[in-house]
């Protein structure tokens, strides 16, 4: 594995312990690296797993074997404050507050930072203003969340990984209630905050012809939870993205890297 590498999973298992002698295996023995600069996309069917990998990535759940380096430490010998600083995540569900605006929701992102009383300095009023710009939602600032569509709201809920200033953003399922015009701007934003900010960006998507066109390395879990990594056009040239992909009436190319319906 790439010494530069921000996270390293070291023969990974994953999946649930249903009680003290018995648990549920998702997928084991993983080994895998995340790079900074890079967006990859975790692909595959329902049900192998992906849901599963991405807490186990973000601390949210403990792996049943094998370790979650993250910046040349294991994982589980950080605090929750300690990895808050380290990873940011980003979840599928519909942000549902009111009487919040998009500046204040974003300020929630300094909050491994600013104590238990959450105020904010002038470098974390800075730093909340830098992640709303980068983002491109400075006309948005003052609006309340509720007024928002689902795709403003998603680049709220970035810019407010953005100002929590780790170098690591998990996202699970980024586009899921987008617009395909708005699945489109997110994935752009994504893989621009990555070369330009040089974060390790990872998303979970079941947006197959997106991940294709815009990932650097494609994870891609199998039925039976096994992992595969590559490039989109490794994982095609071997076969692995067509026995994703294909079914009867359903074509993939893989020269061009798009899926068709005969």
């Amino acid at each position: 594995m790439n010494s530069q590498a921000t996270i390293i999973i070291r023969e990974l298992t994953i999946g649930y312990r249903l009680h003290a002698r018995q648990q549920k295996v998702v997928s084991e023995k993983m080994n895998a690296s995340l790079m900074p600069g890079q967006m990859t996309c975790l692909i595959g069917t329902n049900g192998a797993g992906k849901s599963t990998l991405m807490r186990t990535l973000a601390g949210f759940q403990k792996p049943l074997a094998g370790d979650v380096v993250l910046m040349d430490k294991n994982m589980k010998d950080y605090t929750d404050r300690e990895l808050a600083k380290l990873i940011g995540v980003v979840l599928t569900e519909r942000v549902d507050v009111s009487n919040m605006s998009v500046t204040e929701m974003v300020a929630l992102g300094r909050s491994p930072y600013t104590g238990f009383w959450g105020r904010l300095n002038d470098e974390d009023r800075q730093i909340v203003d830098d992640a709303v710009q980068m983002v491109g939602i400075t006309h948005l600032a003052g609006r309340m969340i509720q007024t928002l569509s689902d795709g403003e709201r998603q680049k709220v809920m970035i810019a407010k990984a953005l100002a929590q200033q780790t170098p690591v953003i998990l996202l699970d399922e980024p586009t899921a209630f987008l617009d395909y015009p708005s699945k489109v701007e997110v994935m752009q934003l994504l893989k621009h905050l990555s070369r330009e900010a040089q974060k390790t960006i990872m998303l979970s998507t079941h947006d197959l012809e997106l991940a294709l066109q815009m990932a650097d390395t494609l994870w891609l879990m199998g039925a039976n939870g096994e992992l595969h990594i590559g490039s989109p056009h490794d994982l095609a040239t071997h076969g692995q993205l067509s026995q994703l992909i294909e079914r009867e009436g359903i074509v993939f190319d893989r020269n061009n890297l798009t899926i068709k319906v005969s």
